[in-house]
């Protein structure tokens, strides 16, 4: 079965692959660096976007699942901010690179503990057809997303 968690854990795959990605690129290939940040933030943008229209908003429906999706939301707001921070470095300082591991770090700890605790509070407020409807929405939204703003 191809549900809303089916396709959230395949971008959060390829999010800790970029994340991965971004750290390891080194001050020497400052272009580099920037293309993974835009990589990223592109796909953490898209992802974002669906997932709290087909995910968090229908739970925030539920008095079960408003604190864990407040939550969420707030870490994906903490998340854009240090993108914003981390545009506004030199690609080819060691700041950026500071600022990339620290990213790196608040995007997997929001992955791994939406894995564990949201998917969980979610996953027993909606049922198994709303969870496949909202996987099919979610990844026609996200691919939508994603295409305007790689565009």
């Amino acid at each position: 079965m191809n549900n809303i968690y089916d396709a959230l854990r395949e971008s959060h795959e390829l999010q800790r692959s970029l994340c991965t990605r971004l750290t390891r690129t080194r001050a020497a290939n400052p272009q580099g660096r920037q293309e993974v940040l835009q990589e990223l933030k592109a796909e953490l943008a898209a992802h974002a976007a669906a997932e709290e229209r087909f995910l968090y908003a229908p739970i925030l429906m539920d008095d079960r699942g408003l604190d864990a999706s407040r939550h969420a939301l707030s870490e994906h707001h903490e998340i854009d901010e240090a993108i914003e921070d981390m545009e506004a470095l030199d690609p080819a300082g060691q700041a950026w690179g500071e600022h990339a591991k620290a990213l790196a770090h608040k995007v997997r700890h929001h992955l791994k503990e939406e894995e564990t605790r949201f998917f969980q509070v979610s996953g027993k407020i909606l049922s198994n057809t709303e969870k496949v409807r909202l996987g099919r929405a979610y990844r026609s939204d996200y691919a939508r997303m994603l295409q305007q703003l790689a565009a």
